[in-house]
């Protein structure tokens, strides 16, 4: 039974580089068939998340070049994270408290994996699953 983060993360994280264009970030997105990408220095220690939904609203609608404008440039606010120690029950926690559907696993500053509310879903009883997906939805 998967009790911790590590027993359910992605690993082998698809990241972006801080200094890569939004243009190189929405191709790995496609190509990997993800919707989020840690924002990372060349260490792999997390500075961001880079969404799909970023580069719509905050790049293409803002009419921002994207081969131009940065990860770094969409870099904000507070950074959720995880340990892989963590029980599933605090990401479960963390992503209902914060609204957030992908939290990246840490560990010295690293990225080590991702855990998506799909993952945190299958391991979680039916009646906690409703309740995250609920807190998350909330507008």
């Amino acid at each position: 039974m998967a009790n911790r983060a590590a027993d359910i993360m992605t690993r082998n994280v698809t990241v972006v580089r801080e200094e890569e264009s939004i243009r190189e970030a929405a191709m790995r997105l496609a190509k990997d068939d993800i919707g989020a990408l840690p924002i990372c220095d060349e260490q792999k220690h997390i500075k961001g998340i880079l969404t799909d939904r970023d580069i719509v609203v905050q790049v293409i609608a803002h009419g921002r070049d994207v081969n131009t404008t940065r990860a770094r440039d969409l870099e904000k606010g507070e950074i959720i994270t995880v340990r892989p120690d963590d029980s599933v029950e605090h990401v479960h926690d963390l992503m209902a408290q914060h609204q957030i559907r992908r939290i990246p696993v840490v560990e010295d500053g690293s990225v080590v994996g991702m855990i998506s509310q799909a993952d945190v879903a299958r391991t979680l009883d039916p009646a906690r699953t409703g309740s995250m997906v609920s807190e998350i939805s909330k507008s």
